[in-house]
Order: structure tokens, then C-alpha cells, then sequence
């Protein structure tokens, strides 16, 4: 199985810690987030990874180099302008030309999700996508049917819901950042440009696509992109929460 790291943000919030560098390169307990994610990938099988770059770029492919890219096949794929979630992963599709799905993972978030489960639910569930999703606050929060497909998502709170199709038993769950995807979906993706990967889901789930959700709830899981959370991160590396 393939997968991609995305790590071409800015990581505005992490500042200052990106001021001099990228976040993929930012250190948690003695260890980039970047060689945190490869690893995790790598604990699966995972050993074709390709990371898109912007910010600090040239210092993500030395630092690779450098590391002898943790033992696997990693390629780059540098975004001159940011083309945000779905854009990255539509300039990276050459990469996945094995007609398998492949694992789109962000390079902030830390868990301990069953990726093989993961992608072994997707093949049985038929899904062009599965998301990892769980029940947490969350002000972006994407909505589900009972079936556990895609049928909305909350844009913030106060907003109303923005709908691919209607489902009035709709339950709101927060996007852990780990998705399993087919390639198939490269050939249905007709944005151009920047444009985000959830958009992409909406509308492909309003035509009659199954994306669909993988519960999580169990798992332990962290969105280290903030210094707080990365603190807090940290910590539960040391307690064991994490192995890493």
C-alpha cells in the first residue's frame, strides 16, 4: 500500500516554531512530526510515501537525504502555490499508479488507528474514501447518515449545515485528518487548482458517491498543529499514550 503525508502548510499555528522551518520539521520528544508519520505508515506496511512540500521545501528533501528517507521509496512533490488538501493530492496522482488504495494521512496528527483495519473496512464498504472520524467538539464537523456515508458537514458554529443530500437522522463527527482512498477517485475530481479535499467529498457524495466513515472513537488521537497541543502531545508520548 502507498500513502501520502500531506506537509506543504504554512503552520501558521504553530508559530514561532515555523518561522525558521517547516511543520513537518517542527520536533516532538527528539523526533520531526514528518519521521512520527513515516514511521506510523511504515508500522503498516506503508513503504511508497509521497509528501508534497512548499513552505521551507528544499529543507524537507535534505532532511530526507540526510535520513536516507527512513528506508523507503519517498518522492516529492513541490506546490510553487498552495493547492490545499484536494489540489496536493490531485498534482500527486501520477504517484498512485497501481490502481490500489492508498493511505492520505496529515503530518500533525498523531494516533493509534488500526490503518490496515482501516483499509480493509474501505474494500469492504465499497467506498471511493473512508475518513477516520470520531464523537469530539468540533467546529468544522462533518455529517453522516445512518448508514455512516457522507451527507454534509457543518461549516462553523452558528452556520447552517451545508448538505450534499438530504438526511435527517444526520450525526455530526469530527475528521481525524487519516483517510483510505480509491484511485478512482482521480478520474471524478474535476476542481482545478487550490480547493480543498472535503469540498471534493461533498459534492461527490451529493452525486451519489459513497464516502464513508471509519469510527475511531476508541483510539487515542492528537492534532498536534498548535504549540499547546503539541505540549500536550508531548506528554502523552511520555505517559505511553502514544508509541512513537
Amino acid at each position: 500500500m502507498k500513502a501520502m503525508v500531506l506537509a506543504a502548510g504554512l503552520g501558521t499555528r504553530l508559530r514561532p516554531l515555523t518561522d525558521d522551518r517547516p511543520k513537518a520539521l517542527v520536533k516532538l520528544n527528539g523526533r520531526t512530526l514528518l519521521e512520527i508519520a513515516l514511521a506510523r505508515l511504515r508500522s503498516f506496511g506503508v513503504r511508497e510515501v509521497i509528501v508534497n512540500v512548499h513552505h521551507f521545501a528544499g529543507m524537507v528533501e535534505e532532511y530526507l537525504a540526510a535520513n536516507g528517507n527512513f528506508g523507503m521509496r519517498i518522492e516529492i512533490s513541490r506546490e510553487q502555490e498552495l493547492l490545499d488538501t484536494g489540489g496536493g493530492l490531485k498534482k500527486a496522482a501520477w504517484f498512485f499508479d497501481d490502481d490500489a488504495p492508498f493511505i492520505l494521512h496529515n503530518v500533525d496528527v498523531l494516533s493509534t488507528i488500526d490503518l490496515g483495519r482501516m483499509a480493509q473496512i474501505r474494500t469492504e464498504q465499497g467506498a471511493l474514501a473512508t475518513l477516520a472520524v470520531q464523537q469530539r467538539e468540533s467546529s468544522r464537523a462533518l455529517l453522516f447518515d445512518a448508514e455512516g456515508r457522507l451527507c454534509g458537514r457543518r461549516p462553523g458554529r452558528g452556520m447552517e449545515p451545508q448538505w450534499a443530500r438530504a438526511a435527517a437522522d444526520a450525526k455530526e463527527l469530527a475528521f481525524a485528518g487519516i483517510h483510505v482512498i480509491s484511485p478512482k477517485i482521480f478520474d471524478k475530481m474535476t476542481e482545478q487548482g487550490a480547493f480543498s479535499i472535503i469540498d471534493a467529498y461533498l459534492r461527490l457524495a451529493g452525486a451519489g458517491e459513497k464516502i464513508a466513515a471509519f469510527r475511531v472513537d476508541g483510539c487515542a488521537w492528537r492534532d498536534a498543529g498548535r504549540p499547546e497541543s503539541l505540549k500536550a502531545a508531548g506528554q502523552e508520548i511520555a505517559a505511553g499514550r502514544f508509541s512513537v
